[in-house]
């Protein structure tokens, strides 16, 4: 067998025996993972696997002690008195404002006097226009804060066909007529937009619509790929 370090996150292709099944329910409520993994010559990730798949605990004593790594109040691990604090000992931010106060490290990342301008620099109002990644034109309607970012933007084609049909049906929504997809302002109007249901909308983008011969390959890519996770979900059992 190939030797390994204890712990390591290689895999190791072989299944739990019942015996080793039984030893590790015995083991486990008591000791650590790393302990485990040496003991079974497995990873860590494994004992934890194979554990969680028995339905293994660990037990109230064993969480309770040091050998947890859970931090408890008066604990004398070494590990844990080096950074508690000392009777007497005060903090480092006692008495000054705020909850940082003047450390070096938050000074030098606070907002200084005068960078407000910034903030209005990077400001857009109400009314700007911008292109999506996509090619559409949108423009600004709103800065309300509780709004998402995103959804302070509407798309123009959109602000059109509602400004001449009134608010967009639930289920629809408004596109461009084939051929007259613009993203010049002067161009978008109520006579290129049309409106259509998100089921019609799916219809016309499906592959078969587009083209038969890439709808048949996609199937085929859909087939392998349930192959291929079906395959690695048997081999990640037969490794458990």
């Amino acid at each position: 067998m190939t030797k390994r370090k204890p712990g390591s996150t290689t895999l190791l292709r072989r299944k739990w025996s019942p015996e080793d099944a039984t030893r590790l329910a015995c083991e486990y409520p008591n000791r650590t993972a790393d302990e485990l993994a040496v003991m079974f010559d497995r990873t860590v990730n494994q004992v934890y696997a194979k554990a969680a798949k028995l339905g293994l605990h660990k037990s109230a004593e064993f969480l309770e002690s040091d050998r947890s790594g859970r931090i408890h109040r008066g604990r004398n691990d070494p590990r844990m008195v080096a950074t508690q604090f000392k009777p007497g000992q005060e903090s480092w931010n006692k008495g000054k404002k705020g909850v940082t106060g003047n450390h070096p490290n938050s000074v030098r990342t606070q907002f200084q006097k005068g960078r407000a301008a910034e903030a209005s620099h990077n400001y857009l109002p109400i009314g700007t226009e911008r292109l999506t990644k996509d090619g559409y034109l949108e423009r600004k309607v709103t800065d309300d804060p509780t709004v998402v970012p995103a959804r302070r933007w509407v798309a123009v084609h959109r602000l059109v066909w509602e400004a001449a049909n009134g608010p967009v049906p639930k289920g629809h929504v408004v596109g461009f007529l084939p051929g007259r997809r613009t993203a010049e302002l002067e161009k978008i109007t109520a006579d290129a937009l049309e409106l259509v249901s998100r089921a019609e909308l799916a219809r016309r983008n499906h592959p078969r619509s587009k083209h038969p011969e890439l709808a048949r390959l996609m199937q085929l890519k859909g087939a392998i790929t349930r192959q291929v996770n079906r395959i690695a979900r048997e081999a990640k059992e037969k490794e458990q």
